[in-house]
């Protein structure tokens, strides 16, 4: 089984329109697991603006100021756990 994540919306007839075409080459089943905001609750994924906005700005401004570092060596000592492959 092969798992594709994306986002959509439910309008009031309850019909789910995907935000993105999913690439698939032929009509077939599927099964959809919908999750949905609560009240009140905050999205997990997505970040406040204003914060988003801040660490772009952070970025740029140690870009310009030369803080940088080699991509290879940001991951020295992080261990990372690799998904499962669906």
């Amino acid at each position: 089984m092969k798992a594709i994540e994306t986002t959509a919306t439910i309008n009031e007839n309850g019909e789910l329109t995907l935000d993105r075409s999913v690439e698939v080459t032929k009509p077939q089943r599927v099964r959809v697991i919908v999750l949905m905001i609560e009240e009140g609750e905050e999205d997990p994924d997505e970040t406040p603006t204003e914060i988003a906005l801040e660490g772009i700005r952070q970025g740029l401004r140690e870009a310009f100021t030369g803080q940088i570092m080699p991509l290879s060596q940001m991951w020295e000592g992080i261990d990372a756990e690799l998904s499962p492959k669906f």
